[in-house]
């Protein structure tokens, strides 16, 4: 299955399409915004939107119909809010192309295109919910309107395989143990990012932190942490700070400026550190999150040892009742 023939199908069948909806949860929503926020800002003929798959069930859009695309990702395959937001889609006449790691699952029905995926270590990104979702979003703007830069994003994708090996090396060896420390020093901190990559930024927290290391955390946005939260700023609470490698950078950069003088607790992560420099600018904003999935993955496995905490580990999700 490849994203260029799939989009190029869905059109042939149902003429171009006027909306594009994304849902999902979790780490699988946060996979889906790049490609969400590639849309929003370059499509100017059809528009693009983002859900959590619950309030798609429950506030589904009106204009929701046969002009539509739908999106989803469930890794399990059984998400049920996922499930059932494919069910409302179908049923309101759009088309629907699911992605799931999980052949023969309850999203994997024969009802719509399911694009299984292989998971797991050495796997490209281009074979990932990031890389593909990226690609659909692109073939999608090529094939409506014309994309000038198709060729930029795929070789994009292809670059992160080659960036992120070393990254994990660079990562582990220079802020892994300082990270699990500053956890260890700190029951609450706070982590700031922006633009697509504030994706990671939410993932990092919710994801990585909360769900897999039971550690208490905030997420902000570099722009937004001067509309309010800079306020807390003070010596002794902890940031971490996800600087991106993209024109989203200035962002960063600010916060960071007020950061290094209003408190004595910061790490940075730097993707211009990382080695994206080497993927195209025109789609650097994009593929930033990929790297930060792959070092907030390394840093939560820094802390999980200190911690003996392993990050697989649940008391909640999927053991009781919710």
């Amino acid at each position: 299955m490849n994203a260029h023939d799939l989009i190029k199908e869905a059109i042939a069948e149902k003429g171009k399409f006027d909306s594009v909806y994304w849902i999902a949860c979790g780490g699988s929503m946060i996979d889906l915004i790049p490609a969400h926020e590639l849309l929003q800002r370059e499509a100017t003929t059809f528009t693009s939107y983002i859900y959590t798959a619950r309030e798609f069930d429950i506030m589904r859009p009106r204009r929701l119909g046969e002009k539509s695309l739908v999106i989803a990702c469930s890794h399990s395959g059984n998400t049920p809010e996922v499930v059932e937001g494919c069910e409302i889609a179908l049923a309101a006449g759009a088309t629907v192309i699911a992605q799931t790691d999980n052949a023969g699952s309850k999203i994997d029905s024969g009802k719509w295109t399911t694009w299984v995926y292989p998971w797991g270590e050495g796997v490209p990104q281009a074979e990932v919910p990031a890389g593909i979702s990226l690609s659909l979003a692109a073939e999608l703007l090529d094939q409506q309107e014309g994309y000038v830069d198709l060729a930029d994003m795929y070789a994009g994708i292809a670059e992160m395989d080659k960036i992120l090996p070393p990254a994990r090396e660079k990562v582990n060896a220079e802020l892994g143990d300082r990270f699990a420390k500053l956890c260890q020093e700190h029951e609450f901190f706070y982590i700031l990012g922006s633009g697509p990559n504030f994706s990671q930024t939410y993932g990092f927290a919710i994801c990585s932190l909360m769900e897999m290391q039971w550690q208490h955390c905030s997420y902000i946005h570099s722009a937004e942490y001067f509309h309010g939260p800079f306020e807390a700023t003070q010596d002794g609470v902890f940031y971490f700070l996800q600087m991106g490698s993209s024109e989203c950078r200035a962002m960063d950069e600010r916060a960071l400026a007020f950061l290094k003088t209003h408190t004595d607790t910061l790490m940075v992560l730097d993707a211009k550190e990382y080695g994206m420099e080497a993927v195209p600018a025109s789609v650097r904003a994009y593929l930033d999150p990929v790297l930060f999935y792959a070092m907030n993955c390394e840093l939560r496995a820094a802390r999980g040892k200190v911690f003996d905490h392993d990050p697989d580990f649940r008391r909640y999700m999927g053991v009781v009742e919710y």
